[in-house]
């Protein structure tokens, strides 16, 4: 694939559609690198929504080559969540996926052999929020209320759930969930009186706020420590195909140091995959600058690194909020951090 050539991220209703990436058709198949006499990697990654701001680092990691340096050539999907994500993964339609932890301990918690191995959003990817001029102001103020989500599935259904579970609100009884969709349909549900807060990505809060609807965020401060979603693989591909999984987190990491360096080339990048995203270059400056930031640690650990206690975390978090029956087995095989320590 040349520097030029970039795959196209919609979102894909029903059967997946593949995306014009100037590659085969995502199976794990090799062909001639017409670059360096070697064997490129034809691979299917799969996101959890449209957003290619979203993923800031993979677009830089295009854009500029590095995936290609590595002998991978990528198509880039989008699905409706987490839950999506993983299942299209287990089924063997997609190598390599950008779920949510708590989706992720759900599917091992059901037998799933699926492993994280690069932190994308080393802090909070979500947030609570209500309406800057509505009564809500903390989170036991949803007692009897509607809380709206994006989706059904989706890793803040998960996020939501252990903070009003932390709040003691049980769902069905002290409040329900209602699907709403993302960004602008979330400016429509609260507008409706259809939903009291919302469950939001970073992303949907630029959004919401861009569309002339200030928010107050009443997420409790613990909250905001949990990492967000992250690049994962079934355990079965990472085992047979390691080579892969070290290049592509390579690439990322080399995506992530050029895009914090390169606001408005990796914009560039990112329009070319989303060119409807960045239709409104005031939003996308704004979503670069809350995604950028969310994504990078705040304390010793590298880029890319899950920390142990962030699973624990999260962990616990379902068991309280009833999401998973008790803590699963084996915690650590749920991630693996070896592929970001070696990468070069």
């Amino acid at each position: 694939m040349s520097r030029t050539d970039y795959p196209r991220i919609v979102a894909a209703v029903g059967a997946m559609t593949l995306l014009a990436a100037g590659c085969g058709n995502g199976d794990d198949t090799s062909s001639p690198d017409a670059g360096g006499g070697g064997e490129t990697q034809n691979i299917t990654v799969l996101l959890p929504n449209p957003s290619a701001i979203n993923v800031f680092n993979l677009c830089a990691a295009i854009g500029e080559g590095y995936l290609e340096d590595e002998g991978i050539e990528v198509t880039v999907e989008a699905v409706d969540g987490s839950g999506a994500v993983l299942q299209a993964m287990v089924a063997g339609q997609a190598e390599i996926g950008l779920p949510g932890p708590g989706p992720v301990l759900n599917a091992r918690n059901g037998g799933e052999d699926v492993r994280m191995f690069y932190n994308s959003f080393a802090q909070s990817l979500f947030g609570l929020v209500a309406p800057e001029d509505s009564e809500f102001e903390a989170v036991e103020d949803v007692e009897g209320e509607v809380v709206g989500v994006g989706t059904a599935e989706g890793a803040e259904v998960s996020y939501a759930r252990g903070i009003l579970a932390d709040a003691g609100l049980e769902e069905d009884k002290d409040y329900t969930m209602l699907p709403v969709g993302d960004g602008g349909q979330a400016t429509a549900a609260f507008e409706r009186d259809d939903i009291a807060i919302y469950s939001a990505a970073i992303s949907d809060m630029a959004i919401l706020e861009a569309r002339g609807l200030p928010l107050r965020e009443i997420t409790p401060e613990e909250f905001l420590a949990y990492f967000g979603n992250g690049y994962a693989a079934t355990g079965e591909y990472m085992e047979a195909n390691p080579e892969v999984i070290q290049g592509f987190t390579n690439a990322l990491l080399k995506g992530n140091e050029w895009a914090l360096e390169n606001k408005d080339g990796t914009l560039e990048h990112c329009n070319e995959i989303n060119p409807e995203e960045g239709g409104d270059a005031e939003l996308a400056s704004q979503l670069y600058d809350a995604i950028t930031e969310r994504s990078q640690p705040t304390g010793d650990d590298p880029v890319g690194i899950f920390p142990a206690e962030g699973w624990e975390a999260w962990e616990q978090n379902l068991v309280d909020s009833g999401e998973l029956p008790g803590p699963v087995d084996d915690l650590e095989a749920a991630y693996n951090n070896e592929f970001v320590e070696k990468a070069s």
